[in-house]
């Protein structure tokens, strides 16, 4: 579907005293890649809370691979995988520098409204959206 990557360096604050990234700090990552890739198709989540809507969490899977560390050069690839009724899943793989899988995830998110917090399907500007990037990203016969 739609792909992007978000490229970062790990702070010295994200580790624990065993000197590794602090599993905690994996939904956070993940959390800074969805919304970087939403903003690449031109949907920020302040325009999509300005529209009246919200997209909480309503489930996370983590596989842990290899450990990372302070400083360490990483690379989230966040991909779109469906959007169906209130619902949209995501998927994420974080390599490190040296193109080695440390991490793979997914979640599930629901579309809400903000003013009454009742699932809704996704507005019509993020599904055009979608729709707009994978025309674009879609080669040419």
């Amino acid at each position: 579907m739609i792909e992007h990557d978000y490229i970062f360096r790990v702070p010295y604050h994200d580790t624990d005293q065993m000197g590794t990234v602090h599993h905690s700090n994996y939904a956070k990552y993940y959390e800074i890649a969805r919304w970087e890739l939403f903003r690449s198709i031109g949907v920020s989540y302040q325009a999509l809370e300005e529209a009246g809507y919200m997209l909480p969490v309503t489930r996370m899977n983590f596989r842990f691979f290899k450990t990372t560390h302070y400083d360490a050069l990483l690379t989230v690839k966040t991909t779109i995988k469906a959007i169906k009724g209130v619902r949209i899943w995501i998927t994420y793989k974080l390599y490190n520098d040296h193109d080695e899988l440390v991490n793979e995830a997914e979640t599930e998110l629901a579309f809400i409204r903000r003013d009454n917090w009742k699932p809704c399907g996704a507005p019509a500007f993020v599904i055009d959206a979608i729709e707009k990037s994978i025309k674009t990203d879609t080669p040419h016969a």
